[in-house]
């Protein structure tokens, strides 16, 4: 099974979340959270900081991901492992690819003409603020 993993960053108040703006298909010219691909013999966790760091700079040291939760696709045979953290949105942060932009979590993320994931996006911080950002 093909397993991406991608991390919903939030702010420290959770009032916005790091997205990357596409510059390349799929979903190019759309807002998508960052993420990548599992290689080897990593874990999802260390996928997710890898492809973090990558992509925005941010180090292991410097944010605490957990494991937020996953969809599987059958008919695909795709896993898409999400994983959250929050940073202080003073953190600097270093787009690799794709240009990074602070988000207010109030946006429609339901907007096909802005934002990646089919829809998957609103759905996934919805479950998130009902569940108050309890991981522990």
């Amino acid at each position: 099974m093909r397993i991406v993993n991608i991390i919903i960053l939030y702010n420290q108040d959770y009032s916005k979340v790091l997205m990357c703006l596409r510059q390349k298909n799929p979903y190019k010219g759309l807002y998508n959270f960052v993420g990548g691909k599992l290689e080897g013999n990593e874990t999802r966790l260390e996928s997710a900081y890898r492809e973090l760091h990558e992509e925005t700079g941010i180090s292991p040291n410097q944010v605490e991901l957990k494991e937020a939760m996953s969809f599987v696709y059958h008919h695909l045979d795709y896993e898409l492992f999400i994983a959250m953290g929050s940073v202080d949105e003073k953190t600097k942060v270093v787009s690799e690819k794709h240009p990074l932009e602070w988000i207010d979590v109030t946006e429609n993320f339901e907007d096909r003409s802005r934002f990646a994931g089919d829809g998957n996006i609103q759905h996934m911080l919805d479950v998130l603020k009902y569940n108050e950002f309890n991981f522990d």
